[in-house]
């Protein structure tokens, strides 16, 4: 199966810190490669892989589950704790819900975490109809593309399977379960303003996690896939700085 151009992953060898970069669900590395490249120009070790199922076709996306895109995070993470000192997770949306499930699996030997609106938890009123409709309809419209800045295109399906969402959904609840055991400083950056992820998602990562540094950051002019929008060079900033702020002094 071909490879949509520009949905390749992304891999840099810099430094002794190391960051793993999630995409999103229906994406590709893509919306986040300048992110990635950002964090590979300030000297880290980058890993920014393409999750099974995506950059391809919708269809394909169709017959993968969320052990799947875990599972090819999960190496990337493994292959970095081999070599760097420390190392970071970063995820934009479902990457986010990634990142934090590697956080929660792999304890302190995640460094920290970089999340931009992460999804743990949705309000669509279609969800409670899910595990029926998916047997039905094989796909809904997509969510790929919400960016508030003119003449930006995030690389993604128009089409949302619904088996895999299904299965997605069912990380949502895994996650949400267990997040109190992430303890790891957390930076958030979240839309004010997000036609996919509600609010509610950033508000119960908030409420149940029992890290005791967490810095929050609103995104005041960009949509969900901020890392492509207006602000994604705060992102970036503000991810130099949380990383750096956090191994100054160490090693």
């Amino acid at each position: 199966m071909s490879v949509m151009p520009g949905a390749e992953p992304y891999s840099h060898d810099g430094g002794e810190i190391g960051v793993v970069v999630c995409h999103g669900y229906t994406g590709t590395p893509q919306g986040l490669r300048p992110w990635a490249e950002h964090l590979a120009a300030a000297g880290y070790t980058v890993r920014l892989p393409r999750l099974p199922g995506h950059g391809t076709t919708w269809r394909q996306l169709a017959g993968t589950r969320w052990p799947d895109w875990y599972a090819a995070v999960d190496s990337e993470f493994r292959e970095l704790h081999e070599t760097c000192r420390e190392v970071f997770v970063a995820g934009l949306s479902m990457g986010g819900l990634l990142a934090t499930k590697l956080a929660i699996e792999h304890g302190p030997r995640v460094a920290g975490l970089l999340l931009v609106n992460p999804v743990f938890a949705h309000d669509n009123r279609l969800l409670p109809l899910l595990p029926a409709l998916r047997h039905v309809v094989p796909s809904l419209p997509g969510v790929v593309g919400d960016i508030k800045k003119p003449g930006v295109r995030e690389l993604g399906y128009d089409r949302n399977p619904l088996q895999a969402m299904h299965s997605q959904r069912r990380l949502w609840a895994e996650v949400v379960r267990d997040l109190p055991e992430v303890t790891q400083p957390v930076l958030l950056l979240h839309s004010r303003e997000d036609h996919v992820v509600p609010p509610m998602s950033s508000a119960l990562l908030l409420s149940r996690i029992s890290s005791d540094d967490v810095t929050e950051i609103w995104l005041e002019n960009s949509f969900h896939v901020a890392t492509l929008d207006n602000d994604a060079p705060l992102i970036h900033d503000e991810s130099v700085r949380f990383i750096e702020r956090l191994t100054a002094g160490r090693g």
